[in-house]
């Protein structure tokens, strides 16, 4: 009589796409960024946020040209591709800060190891920042997930830090554990989520090491959140005000952060 194959379990891909093994699934989101980001002996990141829609500058101002040369172009695209350009400014100072950082890093640390650059991988500010460290011939590392628009990695993200989730909860594990600090420029629903999880983690104390938390462009977020008026309505107490700060610049951005790095670094070599 022939012998019957049987599929081991863990060979079998009709049972590992099903219901019954969602655990091994998330598990796997779990463990495999693990082992990769121990291979690559990544310490600790710099995690950007903000919008995918952001353009870079050249491209912004080459659709906006287009626009403006056809002659039956609608007012209501002209002033969309003017908005774009002027929030273009955001795609490139992501870009100069990521490449300051990772420079700066890169000098300090050899092989580079420690405050990566990250970014959930995408277009926009998370293109910029592993643009910017690129740039600076620094690894970057990319978060990615499948959503239903069907995002792709961009192509500055380091090969093998190049991940792409499921489940976004495991996403956030990933974007969070090994941060040290994140910078959050301007962006819609993902970035305001990512936002608040970040301060509500520290705020709840389930996050306890000390982190750096930078919005860009103190009249944005001005406009988009008034997150003093939670503490004058006392939603949240006075003292959660301190938990962010605000930066103008990518000279005030670099001020702040690097010293935090710094005393970062010094802790963890008192902790050894």
């Amino acid at each position: 009589m022939k012998k019957r194959k049987t599929l081991k379990a863990y060979e079998n891909e009709r049972f590992l796409a099903s219901p019954s093994a969602r655990e091994l699934r998330i598990l796997s989101e779990y463990i495999e960024p693990k082992a990769r980001l121990r291979k690559n002996k990544v310490q600790d990141t710099v995690v950007f946020f903000g919008s995918a829609r952001t353009l870079p500058a050249k491209e912004a101002q080459k659709r906006l040209e287009e626009l403006k040369s056809q002659g039956n172009a609608k007012k209501e695209k002209i002033k969309i591709a003017e908005r774009d350009l002027n929030n273009s400014r955001y795609y490139e100072d992501a870009v100069e800060l990521a490449r300051r950082l990772t420079s700066w890093a890169k000098e300090r640390y050899k092989p580079h190891s420690r405050f990566i650059v990250t970014t959930g991988g995408g277009p926009g500010i998370m293109e910029a920042a592993n643009r910017g460290a690129k740039l600076a011939g620094g690894k970057s590392i990319g978060y990615n997930i499948d959503l239903p628009f069907e995002q792709e990695s961009n192509t500055y993200i380091d090969d093998d830090l190049n991940f792409d989730f499921h489940y976004f909860f495991m996403r956030k594990l990933w974007l969070v554990f090994t941060a040290k600090a994140f910078v959050i420029f301007p962006g819609g629903f993902g970035t305001l989520d990512e936002f608040m999880e970040i301060l509500t983690l520290v705020q709840t104390e389930k996050v306890k090491k000390e982190l750096k938390i930078i919005l860009y462009d103190r009249k944005f977020w001005e406009q988009v959140i008034n997150i003093p008026k939670l503490a004058e309505l006392g939603t949240i107490s006075q003292k959660d005000l301190k938990l962010f700060q605000t930066c103008e610049s990518v000279d005030e951005m670099e001020q702040e952060l690097i010293p935090h790095l710094i005393k970062v670094e010094k802790k963890s070599r008192l902790l050894r």
